[in-house]
């Protein structure tokens, strides 16, 4: 049974989930798992029932699915306004006037010591943790009133209403959506806050491109303001990884700067990973499609889930692999070009969509990516291209392949482009789990879609595809698509609000290199906007948590007293799922987003001081080693060598963890925690209390920030 506990829809969806048994394109019927998602079009456009949702829901406020839990990105409803979560602000001196008083008054925030000991430190993690968040109110951009008109009265039959090739007066045929806001790009919307209004204020403008990374990073001079040490090599290593390491540091240091990102993108030439080794004791990474429908009975016995398996060996290679800054990309990619992981066939393709799609052209080029995805049946399954012929369009792959997967939402498409492109690619599906081209399904005729033309006269199979394929390559390489990947990069890798002078180059580079994504991120790296971002960018609950156990040492071998009680599976799988299950309660997790736009990539979707809480929390379980499942480096052996001081011990604590000494004051609030001066003496446990003060130092902002 899949999990529901899965983050709200996004506002801009226009149709919603009735939660009635879907069969399946493979047959299978699973009432448990949510539907592949149709975010704007009204039901009566296709021939399935998937949707029963109106396009006027501009009044209408998106709560979470049935029994979804509230942790994930924060929301904000149809009318624009932010979902109200309950205090939102906690700042440098512990909580606002919108907060708890001096208490946060929420579980598992304390260790077993007394009530004194208790309020200093949750006092303190409350005061230091809390300066890494963002307020989080403010309205987003609205869906306008102007909603209704442009769809018209789809019940009374609006002949006013601009109309579709079809004449269905549901569609604002001719009109861009960017024109006419019915919803907006994902990450804009949550910036169109007072909140991101602030971040932009902090973002730095203009910059130029060096001769090298390296180059740009010595001659870049950093003014924003930030609490992060102003060193390159730590900003290389918590943009580049999904957390720095002592070894990851130490190899930036001992390569360069020019000669590490060499090696990084050429990740085949990088060794696997004892724990990516270990992944064999996952059985159904190994599995093709086929044996995965022919064995499903089997594996749902023995408790192989191959759909979490796939996020379960994810994980482990954010934490583990030396391939770091592939592994970056391919979560990108898989945000970008997104194919949740829970949905009907997702059991049986999503691995598959993994190795031969994200994987496989995460480094290389993104035409062939985008090709390749549209004849896997994963994404067709996913996007109901399945259901769609000639007489009954389904439109949904068609209008997340512009809107989502190319040009975006701002890139010049109509509506009637839309049609257009859903008529062009009937035809394809999946039969028997593998794709298919149907020719007495496919629409022949004239298309002309975003300044794309072809005669589309043939249904043999061959030329059709051929046809559908030079749309999609010629989409990839359309300039609005080399700006809209310009932006995620530059988004993921630089700033929430990236400068357009940067955007721009690597759009540049983009077309100059025809969609080839390696000579992108070297004009990224080699960019001064790239160097001079430190501090600007906030870790999501998914990377805080991998960065903890990266930074931790973890192990992926089990506890020398480890107790299996399942004897199914190995104590590394069952970690891995730990930290999988874990990752949902926060609401991110490898591919979990339920809806095609993936995860949003700006910190102001994230504030919630209940998931900011809860990974202290699993900060606190790590250190103490309570999944026995792997092994951990002991607290008090974190420092080689402890100092004998309060004070010394701190400052050798903080640049073991966050690789940077604190502020004074940010001092003084750890030694808060343990309830000791600078100058005490104490052990290599901190008299008792090195759990409580590494729990407190990656709690603060130097580990939320990357």
């Amino acid at each position: 049974m899949a999990d529901q506990n899965v983050p709200p829809r996004h506002p801009r969806d226009d149709g919603r989930w009735d939660g009635r048994p879907h069969p399946t394109p493979d047959g299978y019927r699973d009432p448990a798992r949510p539907y592949a998602p149709s975010r704007h079009a009204p039901a009566d456009q296709y021939h399935d029932d998937t949707y029963a949702g109106r396009p006027d829901d501009s009044q209408t406020s998106y709560g979470p699915w049935p029994g979804q839990a509230q942790p994930g990105p924060a929301t904000r409803s149809g009318s624009g306004e932010p979902r109200r979560r309950g205090p939102q602000w906690i700042g440098p001196a512990g909580p606002g006037p919108q907060g708890y008083g001096g208490d946060l008054g929420l579980p598992n925030l304390d260790d077993d010591e007394g009530d004194g000991r208790r309020r200093s430190r949750r006092r303190a993690l409350a005061a230091f943790g809390g300066t890494a968040a963002v307020i989080a109110g403010g309205a987003a951009l609205a869906m306008t009133p102007q909603v209704r008109g442009l769809f018209g009265d789809a019940a009374a039959g609006d002949a006013t209403a601009p109309r579709a090739t079809d004449g269905n007066p549901n569609r604002p045929s001719g009109r861009q959506p960017s024109t006419v806001r019915t919803y907006t790009e994902q990450n804009e919307s949550y910036m169109g806050s007072r909140a991101g209004t602030a971040l932009k204020r902090n973002t730095p403008a203009g910059g130029r491109t060096f001769s090298g990374p390296a180059a740009a990073a010595a001659a870049t001079t950093v003014t924003v303001k930030t609490v992060l040490a102003k060193d390159p090599v730590r900003h290389l290593a918590t943009r580049a990884t999904f957390g720095a390491t002592p070894k990851v540091l130490a190899d930036i240091e001992r390569m360069g700067i020019d000669a590490w990102l060499r090696w990084q993108l050429d990740p085949e030439k990088i060794a696997p990973t004892r724990a990516e080794l270990k992944l064999s004791e996952l059985p159904t990474l190994r599995l093709t499609p086929t044996q995965l429908r022919e064995q499903r009975d089997q594996l749902n016995e023995r408790g192989a889930q191959p759909e979490k398996e796939m996020v379960d060996a994810t994980i482990a290679r954010q934490i583990w692999s030396d391939r770091q800054l592939f592994e970056v990309m391919v979560d990108f990619w898989n945000d970008f070009l997104h194919v949740a992981a829970d949905f009907d066939g997702g059991e049986v393709h999503r691995h598959s969509f993994d190795v031969d799609v994200v994987r496989k052209y995460a480094l290389t080029s993104y035409p062939e990516m985008l090709v390749a995805a549209n004849r896997h049946p994963a994404l067709l399954l996913y996007l109901n291209q399945n259901d769609s012929r000639a007489d009954a369009v389904n439109e949904n792959l068609a209008r997340e392949n512009l809107e989502l997967y190319s040009v975006g939402v701002d890139g010049g498409y109509t509506e009637s482009d839309v049609r257009q492109a859903a008529m062009l690619q009937t035809g394809r599906g999946v039969r028997d789990g593998e794709y298919v081209f149907r020719e007495d399904r496919h629409y022949v005729g004239k298309v002309r879609i975003l300044g794309f033309t072809h005669a589309n006269s043939s249904r043999d199979p061959k030329k059709a595809d051929a046809t559908i394929d030079a749309y999609l390559r010629y989409l990839a390489l359309h300039p609005s698509t080399a700006r809209y990947v310009a932006q995620s990069l530059a988004t993921r890798f630089v700033s929430d609000t990236p400068p357009k002078t940067l955007v721009d180059r690597l759009a540049k580079t983009y077309a100059a290199n025809e969609g080839l994504i390696k000579p992108v991120l070297m004009t990224l790296f080699s960019s001064s906007e790239f160097w001079a971002s430190v501090g600007q960018k906030v870790r999501r609950p998914m990377e805080y948590l991998i960065a903890t156990y990266r930074v931790l040492g973890v192990s992926p071998e089990a506890s020398a007293d480890y107790q299996a009680g399942d004897d199914r599976r190995t104590p590394y799988a069952r970690g891995l799922r730990r930290i999988h299950d874990r990752l949902r309660e926060l609401g991110h997790y490898p591919m979990g987003q339920p809806t095609p736009d993936g995860y949003p990539d700006v910190y102001v979707a994230w504030t919630s001081a209940g998931t900011m809480v809860n990974g202290w929390n699993e900060v606190g379980d790590v250190l103490s080693g309570h999944r026995r499942e792997f092994s951990y480096v002991k607290p008090e052996r974190l420092v080689a060598k402890p100092p004998t001081t309060a004070g010394a011990y701190v400052d050798a604590l903080a640049r073991r963890l966050v690789h940077q000494k604190l502020t004074a004051r940010e001092k003084s609030l750890i030694l808060g925690v343990a309830g000791v001066s600078a100058g005490t003496r104490v052990d290599a446990t901190f008299n008792g209390a090195i759990t409580a003060v590494a729990r407190a130092i990656l709690a603060s902002p130097q580990h939320h920030l990357r």
